[in-house]
Formats: C-alpha cells, structure tokens, sequence
C-alpha cells in the first residue's frame, strides 16, 4: 500500500516537472523570438538612416556640380554627412546610437535647406549680372553705331576721330581666390581665406585705336577707402591724377583682348568689409567700377 502511494507521489511530481521544463522552453523560444523581432528593427531603423544619409549626400554632389564655382559651404557640408555615413555603417544597431544619429539627420536636413537657398539666391543675382552685362554691352554697340554714324556724316571728325580711337572695356570682373597647395585659385567670400584679388576685364574691339603696347591702371580701395598695394601716382596731361594699385600692361591689336592680374594680400589679411576696383586707361579715364564684399 506504502509502496503504491510513493509510486503515485513520483508520477505527480515528475508531471510537474515536466510542465515546468515545458514553460521554460516556451518563455526561452518566446525571448529568442523577441529577440530577433528587436535586431529586426534595429537593422531596418539602421538602414532607413543610411538612406536619409545617402541622399543628402547626393543631393550635395549635385548642388555642388551645378554651382559655377565650388562652393566651400556645400563641401563641408558634405564631407561632413559622408564621416556621418561611414559611422552609421560601421556601428553596431542600439537604440540610444540610432536615436542620436536620428536626431543628427534632421539638423542635416535643416541644414541643406538654408544652404541650397544661398545656392538659388547666388544662381538668381549670376543671373541678373549677366543679363546687366549683356544689357551694357547692347548699349556700348549702340553707341558704336552713334559715333560710327558721326564719322559718316563727318561730323565734327577729328573730336570723333579722337573719342573713337580710346579703349573701352566690355567685361569687368573682380574675384577674391584662396590658392591650394596645388596652385589652383579657387573663389571665396571669406576675408580670412583670401590670398589675393583676381581682376579681369576685357578690351573691346576698335580698328582706329593704335596697335601697340598698353597700360592700364587698377585702383583697389579697402573698406576704408585705403588704396591697397604700393599705392602709384599717376597724373595726365589735363593734371589730373590718380593713385593706384597697380598697374597692367598688355599688347593691343585692334581685336578683343582678355586681360587679367592679380592684387596680393597685404602685410596681413584682407579686411572684413566693402571693396571697390576701378580701372583706369592710361589717360586716367575711368573705364569701369566693381564693387564686392568680403565675409
């Protein structure tokens, strides 16, 4: 009887046991799911990241391909999103990292917005300078056909004979340039980045002007009228005079003539501020003005 009651003790308890290994098992393979079900998620997030990171950085490549003159903001900004990818890449998927780099990529997206905006303004106003050059150069053929007209008719030929003979220029562009360790000049509107002002400017055509050499003269005024460079006096036969920068000379030929040089950083950096460039010919008559502005 004894040994009937002890048999039926050990089928109860090992019925026990057996639902209790049953439930672990179940616990075990249902935290092993969840498990799976998390680094599931965490990969997708992780991906999802990667992409937001890979677009802004292709639409910086194309932002960057687009603009005229490479633009340092938008490299940064760029390179900047490239290390962010690479971090992504390579981390290992936890909440707390891909919640911060979340985070970081709205910022990013923050960012590109203003910065592409800088892009579109810079777009518009290259625009609406061309257009205004182009305008100017209509008028100077307008008024190249007046003064032609003039010779025609024979009126008053030797003052027209005179004004037509001086050299006029059709293009006026002043650039501030950073020069790498390569020697390429690359722009920039940085006081601190620049090494030196790149003028150019071209001479117009005119068949009864003098063939031979020239010499013009650049007169570049800092944010507080101080005439930058060596600073040369010139004075012409009506006496007037002028004090200027630097002078260029050039071989004229009677056919347009692109011509350029260069203003060296003084004894220490440019200035913050306004900057004015004129050019002379070399009776002193002012031939054309640009102003620009060094952040």
């Amino acid at each position: 009887m004894t040994e009937t009651k002890n048999n039926n003790g050990l089928k109860v308890l090992a019925g026990l046991l057996g639902v209790v290994l049953l439930g672990v098992i179940i616990y075990t393979v249902s935290l092993y799911q969840d498990k799976k079900k998390t680094e599931a998620v965490l990969t997708n997030e992780k991906e999802l990241v990667e992409a937001d990171l890979t677009s802004l950085k292709s639409e910086y490549d194309k932002a960057i391909l687009e603009s005229n003159a490479t633009n340092e903001e938008l490299v940064t900004a760029r390179d900047n999103i490239a290390k962010y990818l690479d971090s992504v890449k390579s981390m290992k998927a936890d909440i707390a990292s891909l919640s911060r780099y979340r985070r970081q990529v709205s910022v990013l997206k923050k960012e590109r917005e203003q910065l592409l905006k800088q892009v579109d303004s810079l777009r518009t106003s290259n625009t609406l300078i061309a257009m205004q050059r182009d305008s100017t150069f209509v008028e100077l053929e307008k008024q190249t056909v007046y003064n032609d007209s003039l010779v025609v008719q024979n009126i008053n030929l030797a003052d027209v004979v005179a004004r037509g003979s001086a050299l006029g220029i059709t293009q006026f562009n002043v650039d501030a340039v950073k020069e790498r360790n390569s020697g390429k000049l690359v722009s920039t509107k940085r006081a601190k980045s620049t090494d030196k002002f790149k003028i150019c400017f071209s001479v117009a055509k005119n068949t009864i002007a003098q063939a031979g050499d020239r010499e013009f003269y650049l007169e570049v005024l800092d944010p507080q009228g101080n005439v930058l460079g060596d600073s040369f006096s010139k004075t012409n036969d009506s006496g007037s005079s002028v004090t200027y920068s630097k002078g260029t000379n050039f071989y004229y030929e009677n056919k347009n003539l692109d011509v350029c040089d260069y203003i060296n950083k003084p004894a220490g950096d440019f200035q913050k501020g306004n900057y004015m460039v004129n050019v002379y010919d070399d009776g002193l008559r002012l031939l054309g003005t640009s102003e620009f502005v060094l952040k």
